[in-house]
């Protein structure tokens, strides 16, 4: 699967046809139930456009693709339908996505309702921001979260590492909000010492 110009590409090959080579494209909605449809605005065999005769012929993208071979993809006439709590890995994300846009090479989603009210940040440079609902951050739980991490060196990507959060923290510091918000300056996991980031990557 790759993101060309605003589109959802996916190429693959039809073993059950002599492994032809297909793609097809299209643009991503959410469903009234919270996964995402890719509706095929185009598709191709053999580099040669195949959807008009498939139409013709009353066939569509669930006969040529075998679906239940991925966790979480079904299809639906011409249409994809990925229920991305099968199908991302862990930590698994247990919502519904109420809307979808493409940026760049970057898939921007939104669970949940939004929130009715804007929420303004100050932080500036590579953060991730955490806000309402529940939250447990290592021992702690947060109702009405209010989570920022923030990487301590905002000249370069925030290399967050989930497995080893923990060890970036500590190489870090923590600031508590007047209303009890947390805001955690961050390491980031490469600049960490070598023997450290050698022994955690090895889980030890």
């Amino acid at each position: 699967m790759t993101i060309v110009d605003g589109k959802l590409k996916i190429k693959g090959r039809l073993h059950d046809k002599g492994d032809i080579p297909f793609e097809t494209d299209g643009e991503l909605t959410p469903t009234p139930d919270g996964k995402l449809r890719m509706q095929a605005d185009k598709i191709r065999a053999l580099h040669l456009p195949v959807k008009g005769l498939m139409d013709l012929i009353g066939k569509d993208i669930a006969d040529f693709i075998k679906t239940e071979k991925v966790p979480g993809l079904s299809a639906d006439g011409n249409g994809l339908i990925f229920d991305l709590k099968e199908m991302l890995p862990p930590p698994h994300i247990d919502g519904t996505v109420t809307s979808v846009r493409i940026q760049g090479q970057n898939l921007i989603l939104t669970f949940g309702t939004p929130a009715k009210t804007k929420v303004t940040r100050s932080e500036r440079g590579n953060y991730m921001a955490y806000h309402g609902n529940q939250l447990r951050f290592g021992k702690l739980t947060m109702s009405g979260a209010d989570l920022t991490l923030m990487d301590m060196d905002p000249n370069d990507p925030f290399d967050f590492y989930l497995d080893h959060y923990l060890q970036q923290v500590e190489a870090g510091y923590t600031k508590v909000t007047a209303n009890f918000g947390l805001r955690v300056s961050m390491k980031d996991f490469d600049k960490l010492p070598k023997e450290r980031a050698e022994n955690k990557r090895a889980g030890q």
